[in-house]
């Protein structure tokens, strides 16, 4: 302990598990992917380390800066990385830079509570960089070290950093450049970058946050402060729609877990809840939401029956009716948090459930004890919410009965002999040429194929009863297997989808991009554990056939390939596929349907928050917001010339 009362944090915090390998070989094991969701992902797990700095009481303020050469630097005010003699004979940040699981989150007095990559964010982000410059402000000294993809440059003096400066104040400075080597694109998303900093200084209310985009001929500068925390959190999620109550907040801890809750209802039947462990959004939820609404269902049913609106015939309400219109945030504090996988999508802790179960069970009733009036009004929702489920599920049955699905046929499905779900797959596919093409080229024991005439109905303008009635939607929730539901509704069970990968093929063009996205939107809305469970791919046929004089033709995905390849041949014919159609059975086998040689990208959810408002913006009615948008993000768009 220092004289201040807090925890040292200096060279012998830091923990050293293992060495920094592989991972420029396999970076998704360590950041998801290589896309976009990977290269922001570099940009957060910097942020994560100044956060949890603010947490252990050190740091009150975060600057993000995307700066006009492609690199973000993140700097802050907490205690800086220690830079002394590390047992190991250097420098402590040279430890935590260059190694695998070296970090102060390991020693339990440095941080009590952390949200980065189990001590790997430093280090990963370090080694998928061209280049990585670190200043750290400690002892009244600016401290320097500068690595490149992953190596140190900078020559060490007696194994001790450089010093090129006095400073005021502590912090650390880190400013990287992702390497094009690893990444598909370099340039960050400032929205989704945006978002992410609004969200956290929602849930840390103590903290600042500012942001700078310095690359377009305006430079963008917003500062992030929320003292209301998840309570104007909530407020901003509900900005557009008309409260049903106040929001409602508490806090609370249990054995050792610190447990926020800030929930309201909005006249609008839907569900949005969102989980944070440690700062981290869990996309997927886990056990922190499974205790929360297990609680919130049994009191709501609890005083349902006290109040007489539900009979001692009536069956009790479902989760889903009780949530109806609920909008919620479920922040924790867990001091040794488990997560599915390694960017922490989903929370494990069983210890969560029981905490969030007590804290919410024990506020829950002394609130609404004090607000009946509240109390009726949400129930009054969910009594709503009750008559439409049963009125869909009935609509449901009788649309859906009227087309059983075969497995020898359902309308134009050709499908697959297999019915190990694991090994089939299904294409989507636009069109009788390109669905004939397909259904022959096929490999008929695991893969099916669905021919749809055209574009689709788009769902987020649509009623559910038009939605229901579209005859290329049936043919696609009949084939699928596993129902249909509005958000995470009761009747969409996914263990019975009968295809492990559902496979969008449409043309490379602007029209194969609309019926892309009019399917992802179905998807989206009303199947969304198709995507949040990985089973949602896009095909990736090729737009070009180059035949040389000599030597063996060869497909080319985009207009980046066929530059490498007019680097290295001179003399060729080039074949333009404007459509699927164009290509017979062997050449759609070869370059999109065969397992072995083809190019799918996967459909995933980073943001669900985002994600919705985008889904909303960008298919609904409204045009101007929509304009806007693809203005500022017309250099993320791949131009086919």
């Amino acid at each position: 302990m220092n004289n201040t009362g807090k925890t040292a944090y200096d060279a012998a915090s830091i923990t050293v598990l293992e060495g920094l390998e592989a991972v420029r070989k396999r970076p998704g094991m360590y950041i998801g992917s290589v896309t976009s969701k990977g290269l922001n992902h570099l940009v957060y797990e910097i942020v994560d380390n100044a956060v949890d700095e603010h947490l252990a009481g050190y740091c009150d303020r975060i600057t993000v800066t995307l700066e006009k050469n492609g690199s973000a630097t993140v700097s802050d005010n907490g205690r800086g990385i220690p830079v002394n003699m590390h047992e190991k004979g250097v420098s402590a940040e040279r430890i935590v830079m260059t190694t695998l699981h070296a970090g102060g989150k390991f020693d339990q007095n440095a941080y009590k509570t952390s949200g980065g990559l189990h001590g790997v964010g430093s280090s990963v982000v370090n080694a998928l960089s061209a280049f990585l410059d670190i200043e750290v402000r400690r002892d009244g000294k600016v401290y320097h070290d500068r690595y490149e993809r992953g190596e140190p440059v900078i020559p060490l003096e007696k194994g001790l950093l450089p010093v090129i400066g006095n400073a005021r104040g502590t912090g650390t400075k880190i400013n990287f450049l992702p390497d094009d080597t690893i990444f598909e694109k370099t340039w960050f998303k400032e929205e989704d970058i945006k978002s992410r900093l609004h969200e956290t200084a929602y849930l840390n209310p103590k903290l600042t946050i500012i942001f700078k985009d310095l690359r377009g001929d305006a430079p963008d500068e917003q500062t992030f402060h929320e003292p209301e925390g998840i309570i104007g959190f909530v407020r901003d999620l509900n900005q557009n729609e008309e409260a049903v109550s106040d929001p409602v907040f508490f806090r609370g801890e249990s054995d050792g877990i610190e447990v926020e809750v800030a929930f309201q209802y909005v006249n609008e039947f839907h569900e949005n809840v969102l989980g944070f462990c440690n700062n981290i959004y869990n996309s997927e939820g886990g056990t922190h939401l499974t205790g929360f609404k297990t609680v919130f269902t049994n009191i709501m049913n609890t005083y349902a029956r006290d109040l007489g609106i539900l009979k001692d015939k009536d069956q009790n309400f479902t989760g889903s009716d009780i949530r109806n219109g609920m909008t919620a945030v479920i922040s924790i504090k867990h001091p040794d948090p488990r997560f599915e996988g390694q960017t922490k999508t989903k929370l494990d802790n069983q210890d969560a459930v029981k905490a969030v179960s007590k804290v919410a069970g024990d506020e829950l009733v002394l609130y609404f004890d004090r607000h009946l009036e509240e109390l009726k009004a949400i129930l009054s929702c969910a009594e709503k919410a009750a008559k439409i489920r049963k009125s869909e599920e009935k609509a449901k049955t009788n649309m859906l009965s009227k087309q059983k699905y075969s497995f020898d046929s359902n309308g134009k499905l050709a499908n697959c002999e297999s019915r190990d779900a694991s090994k089939c797959e299904i294409f989507i596919v636009e069109g009788d040429s390109a669905g004939g093409s397909a259904k022959t080229a096929r490999d008929r024991m695991y893969q099916a194929i669905l021919p749809i005439r055209g574009k689709i109905l788009n769902v987020e303008k649509a009623t559910i009863d038009k939605v229901l009635a579209n005859a290329e939607i049936k043919s696609m929730i009949n084939a699928f297997g596993c129902g249909f539901s509005e958000g995470y509704g009761n009747d969409f069970d996914i263990s019975k989808l009968r295809y492990d990968k559902i496979i969008i093929m449409a043309d490379a063009d602007v029209d194969g991009a609309h019926i892309s996205t009019l399917l992802l939107t179905l998807f989206y809305r009303f199947m969304r554990d198709l995507i949040t469970e990985g089973h949602v791919y896009i095909a990736m046929p090729p737009l070009y056939k180059a035949l040389p004089s000599r030597g063996e033709e060869e497909y080319l995905y985009d207009d980046k390939a066929l530059s490498r390849y007019r680097k290295n041949h001179k003399n060729f014919t080039l074949q333009r596929y404007k459509g699927l159609g164009e290509m017979d059975a062997e050449q759609l086998w070869e370059t999109t349907l065969d397992p072995k040689r083809r190019r799918l990208k996967l459909v995933e959810i980073e943001d669900a928050r985002l994600a919705s408002a985008t889904t909303e913006l960008l298919m609904g009615n409204e045009v101007p917001p929509r304009r806007d948008f693809i203005y500022r993000h017309a250099h993320d768009a791949d131009i086919d010339a």
